[in-house]
C-alpha cells in the first residue's frame, strides 16, 4: 500500500523538473543555432522598413542583400523558412510604393527568381544536412583528407621519388588518387594508384570512400590481399554506375624487388637505366564489378638507376588517340625530362602531354 500510494503521489507530481543549469544550456544552444537567422530576419525587417518608409529613397533590390547573405550562413532547414519571411516583407513593402512602375515590376521579378533559387537551393542541401559556410568547410575538409591520404612518406637513401595529380575541369576534387603506407622505414612501400569512374566532385566523393578504406587496409592486410579486399569493399558499396581501376606495388626497399598487382589498369613502365622502357604487363578484372576476382602478381626488380612508373588512363587516352600510342608517348616524354632529375618531372611531363578531358595522376619511383 505505501509503495502505491508513493508512485500514485509521484505520478500525480507529473515529470520531474530538469535542473535549472540543463534549461539554461539548452537555451543557449538554441540560441547559438539561430542566431545567424535571427540576425538575417532583423535586419530583413529593418531593410523592408525602409524600402517602405522611403520607397523613393531606399531601393527595392536593397532586399536581395540579406538574401543573398542567407545562402551562406544558414541551414536548408532555416533557409526555407526565412525565404517564405522575406516574400511576405516583400509584399508588406510594395503596399507602401507610390507608383508601380516597370522598374519597381522589374525588381520584384528579380527578388522573387532569386527567392526561388535560394529555396531549391535550400531543398537540395537538405540531403547534405549542411549549408552555406559549413557545407563548403566539409567540403574542403573532404579534399584535405584525399590529398593527405596521398601523401608520400618520406623514403630511405638511395630512393626518390615524385607524383602529381591533375583534375580535368580545374576543381581540386579528382577521381585519380594515391595511397601509401605511412612508412617506409621498414624497408617496404606499398604504393596504390586508382582511378574511379567519371571525374570532378562526383568522383571525388567515390575516391573518398574508397581512399580511406585503402588506407586502412594498406597497413592491414598483406600485399597479395589488398586488392582483393578494395574489390569487395566496391562491391559492398552498391555503386549503380561506380567502379575503379587500380595498381598497387609493393617494393622492398633494400633489394629492389617488386611485387606488382593490377585491376583493369593500364600497364606499368619500368625504365632501365639503358633508356629501354618495358611495360609491366598484368591481369586482372575491375575493381567493384566481379565478386572474388583473383588477381595475380608480376615480379620484377629495380637496379640501381631504374625508374618504375604508375599512371592514370587520363594521360595515355585522349580521343581517338591509341592507348598503346599514348604509352609510347608518355615514355618519350619521360625518358626525356629524367635525366634533369625526379623534382617536378611529373609536371614537366604533365605541361608536355597538355591539358586532357579526364583526370590524370603519375607518380614516379626511381632507385638511385
Amino acid at each position: 500500500m505505501t509503495a502505491l500510494h508513493a508512485s500514485s503521489r509521484t505520478e500525480g507530481r507529473g515529470r520531474p523538473r530538469r535542473p535549472r543549469g540543463l534549461v539554461l544550456r539548452d537555451v543557449r544552444r538554441s540560441a547559438v543555432a539561430h542566431r545567424a537567422l535571427g540576425a538575417l530576419v532583423v535586419t530583413t525587417t529593418v531593410v523592408g522598413c525602409l524600402v517602405a518608409l522611403w520607397p523613393d529613397t531606399v531601393p527595392l533590390n536593397t532586399l536581395t542583400v540579406p538574401m543573398v547573405a542567407s545562402t551562406l550562413f544558414l541551414r536548408p532547414r532555416q533557409l526555407a523558412g526565412y525565404i517564405v519571411f522575406a516574400m511576405v516583407v516583400l509584399g508588406l513593402a510594395l503596399t507602401q510604393q507610390t507608383a508601380f512602375t516597370p522598374k519597381l515590376w522589374a525588381s520584384v521579378a528579380v527578388y522573387t527568381t532569386i527567392g526561388l533559387l535560394v529555396l531549391v537551393t535550400s531543398l537540395r542541401r537538405v540531403r547534405l544536412g549542411l549549408g552555406g559556410a559549413e557545407g563548403e568547410a566539409m567540403l574542403v575538409d573532404l579534399r584535405d583528407r584525399i590529398q593527405a591520404q596521398g601523401r608520400l612518406p618520406e623514403l630511405p637513401e638511395g630512393w626518390a621519388a615524385d607524383r602529381v595529380v591533375r583534375t580535368a575541369d580545374g576543381t581540386a576534387f579528382s577521381g585519380d588518387f594515391f595511397c601509401f603506407s605511412e612508412t617506409a622505414c621498414g624497408g617496404r612501400l606499398d604504393a596504390v594508384l586508382v582511378d574511379v569512374s567519371g571525374k570532378g566532385v562526383k568522383a571525388g566523393t567515390r575516391a573518398l570512400q574508397l581512399s580511406s578504406a585503402l588506407n586502412g587496409l594498406v597497413a592491414a592486410v598483406p600485399p597479395a590481399e589488398l586488392v582483393p579486399a578494395a574489390n569487395e569493399f566496391l562491391l559492398r558499396q552498391g555503386w549503380n554506375e561506380g567502379f575503379a581501376t587500380a595498381v598497387h606495388l609493393s617494393v622492398d626497399l633494400r633489394s629492389g624487388d617488386v611485387e606488382a598487382y593490377t585491376a583493369g589498369h593500364p600497364p606499368a613502365l619500368v625504365i632501365r637505366r639503358c633508356g629501354e622502357v618495358q611495360r609491366v604487363e598484368l591481369s586482372g578484372p575491375l575493381l567493384g564489378v566481379v565478386p572474388g576476382a583473383d588477381y595475380p602478381p608480376a615480379r620484377l626488380r629495380l637496379d640501381v638507376g631504374d625508374a618504375v612508373v604508375l599512371y592514370t588512363d587520363g594521360l595515355v587516352e585522349d580521343g581517338g588517340t591509341d592507348i598503346d600510342d599514348g604509352i609510347a608517348l608518355l615514355s618519350e616524354h619521360l625518358l626525356r625530362h629524367a635525366p634533369a632529375g625526379l623534382a617536378g618531372l611529373g609536371h614537366r611531363v604533365l605541361a608536355d602531354l597538355g591539358p586532357g578531358a579526364d583526370d590524370c595522376a603519375l607518380l614516379v619511383l626511381r632507385r638511385t
